[in-house]
């Protein structure tokens, strides 16, 4: 079962790479967070109140639920353009994100430790590369935004595979962390909105003092 999920996670990576639709992007986050959450549960040794609470809170509130709905509000907000705009053809992206998962599976491989949850590890490894690669490859801010929730859903995946106790504090912590990323960046995009409406990069190049 968890197998299927991490399955499903890189499939949302590779459909990331072929979509052109903000919202498609935003729809991508809500069923990665759907995804890591049930997997995240599934993966507990001990399940108690504490640790099933802050899996659902980080997992399906924050990242299924609060994030989407509030880089959706952005993008309404701000009248950003539908499309995403990539820098490069779809083709190669899909063809980046299948190496990067061959990747890391023979990086996995290499790995020798009973403590890692190898299949675990591919899929972090995907979620982290493929969204540092979307960053480099887009041009509006807010899709800048949504790419690094990606990575963030890749470091929660590489926290499952290094093991699964998921201690309170560290993963408040990684709420925390989130939220103020998320937070700080939206706010950036309220104000490139002011100069540029699209909140393409690319016009970042005309901001002067």
């Amino acid at each position: 079962m968890i197998h299927i999920l991490l399955i499903l996670f890189i499939i949302t990576l590779f459909y990331f790479a072929i979509a052109n639709r903000l919202m498609t992007y935003v729809s991508i986050l809500t069923i990665q967070g759907l995804l890591i959450c049930v997997a995240a549960v599934l993966t507990l040794n001990q399940i108690t109140v504490a640790n099933l609470a802050t899996i659902i809170l980080e997992t399906l509130v924050v990242k299924a639920i609060l994030m989407p709905y509030f880089i959706r509000k952005v993008i309404l907000t701000n009248n950003i353009t539908r499309e995403a705009e990539p820098s490069v053809p779809n083709y190669v992206s899909l063809l980046f994100c299948t190496l990067v998962v061959v990747a890391s599976y023979f990086t996995s491989l290499s790995i020798a430790s009973p403590t890692l949850n190898k299949f675990f590890l591919v899929a972090a490894l995907a979620g982290i590369f493929c969204g540092l690669y979307f960053i480099a490859t887009r041009r509006k801010v807010i899709t800048h935004v949504i790419c690094y929730v990606i990575i963030e859903n890749g470091a929660f995946i590489l926290s499952l595979a290094i093991g699964n106790e998921m201690p309170v504090l560290v993963n408040l912590g990684v709420i925390l962390d989130v939220l103020v990323s998320v937070f700080l960046l939206v706010i950036f995009i309220n104000k490139v909105g002011d100069v540029t409406s699209e909140g393409d990069v690319t016009g970042l190049n005309q901001l002067k003092d």
